[in-house]
């Protein structure tokens, strides 16, 4: 028993740093960006799939070891719950935002690309912080 948990804590940290992977391929793609309907179509067909599965599995692991602590509420865990949230919800803001936004607007691919770029800085900070935390604990 104590194999399986201490592996499956090796997978979630492995996939923490594959979240932090994702989202600087992100940051990186959207500043190389420069025609708008190619980076929707990448964005719907490549880079939201992979950072929600990236997530998924994260939240996942998480979830699975918590049932493995007989679902041990402990300050870290609700603070890894919160950071969830947001992250999935900052996501959700990144996607909608471009999907609704007017491509025939000037200048819509720069406002977006700041916008896109503050949010995904935010989930870096955060995943690095809570990150650093769970590792030092």
């Amino acid at each position: 028993m104590n194999e399986m948990y201490n592996m499956g804590l090796s997978i979630h940290s492995i996939d923490t740093i594959v979240l932090l992977g994702v989202i600087f391929l992100n940051i990186f793609i959207l500043r190389m960006a420069q025609d708008l309907q190619k980076y929707k179509r990448l964005m719907s067909i490549v880079l939201l799939p992979l950072s929600a599965t990236v997530l998924g599995v994260a939240i996942f692991t998480g979830v699975i070891m918590m049932a493995a602590k007989h679902l041990d509420f402990t300050v870290e865990n609700i603070a890894m719950i919160v950071i969830s949230v947001v992250l999935i919800g900052l996501e959700v803001k990144r996607a909608k935002s471009l999907k609704y936004m007017n491509p025939k607007k000037e200048r819509a691919l720069e406002a977006y690309k700041n916008y896109a770029t503050r949010l995904l800085y935010i989930e870096v900070v955060w995943t690095a912080v809570i990150s650093l935390w769970m590792w030092w604990i």
